[in-house]
């Protein structure tokens, strides 16, 4: 009980410090979370044989709360293309429902070895961001339905809301950033439901999964990271109208970049 405890008011750290950093740099808490949780979680007696997992699936689900006060906002302002959300929906859907089925038949060496790979590509693109905007028009809606699914099984394999693959894309292709970043608000809302729904079925039978948990999700890192996130995101964006964001984003993506190095060589 007592390392549960501890757990529980790391993650209300944690979760403070992921709540301000996305209002901060808007980014997704998940390249935070999951490297986070999988030093945290051995002291509450999760295995290495499932840890990735639940850090994975933990992180999220804690991109809902979050992904619902950003769609909203995003609605409010009217930069959600909604014609384009029902066009990519269905395959949103099946690739985050099915990541958490192919997680589980991942060993987790490879699921913690893919999820640093794409921590170190991740920190390269946060560094240098991709912002060419074009006249070209998106793909047909089978080539957006392919996309859609692929993006959204790849962030329910990292634990993320996947607005770092699908705004790059989208600009590329001429949408506007403010549509892209408001549609990948949308998307992360679904991702993140469809995603922890599967990791929730697909870890009812897991072994070795220790108590509190749903699944592969652990509750009592969840319950401490929404609780402190939701309230500091405000504040980081506030922070974001006088901190030079420019210059922290390169040094957080150069910790990124360490972090995911760290995890390659572990």
């Amino acid at each position: 009980m007592d390392s549960l405890l501890t757990v529980f008011f790391i993650c209300l750290a944690l979760g403070a410090f992921v709540g301000f950093m996305a209002g901060l740099l808007g980014i997704g808490g998940g390249l935070i979370v999951v490297p986070a949780l999988l030093y945290i979680l051995p002291s509450v007696g999760i295995s290495s044989a499932q840890l990735p997992h639940i850090a994975i699936a933990t992180s999220l689900a804690a991109i809902i709360l979050t992904s619902i006060s950003s769609a909203r906002a995003h609605h409010k302002r009217g930069n959600i293309p909604w014609g384009l959300f029902r066009t990519m929906l269905p395959g949103i859907i099946l690739g985050a429902l099915t990541s958490g089925f192919i997680a589980e038949r991942i060993s987790a060496a490879t699921l913690q070895q893919g999820f640093a790979i794409f921590v170190v590509l991740m920190s390269i693109q946060m560094a240098y961001p991709f912002k060419a905007e074009s006249n070209r028009q998106l793909p047909s809606a089978p080539v957006l339905f392919v996309v859609a699914a692929l993006v959204a099984m790849i962030a329910g394999l990292m634990g993320i809301g996947g607005g770092v693959l699908l705004v790059p894309f989208l600009t590329f292709f001429g949408l506007q950033m403010r549509y892209a970043v408001g549609f990948s608000a949308a998307t992360g809302l679904l991702i993140s439901l469809s995603g922890s729904l599967g990791y929730i079925i697909a870890g009812f039978n897991a072994p070795e999964l220790p108590y509190g948990t749903l699944g592969f999700i652990y509750l009592p890192a969840l319950f401490g990271l929404v609780i402190t996130s939701v309230l500091m995101a405000p504040v980081g964006v506030k922070a974001a109208s006088t901190w030079p964001t420019p210059v922290l984003k390169k040094i957080f993506a150069l910790l990124l970049l360490c972090v995911g190095l760290k995890l390659i060589l572990t």
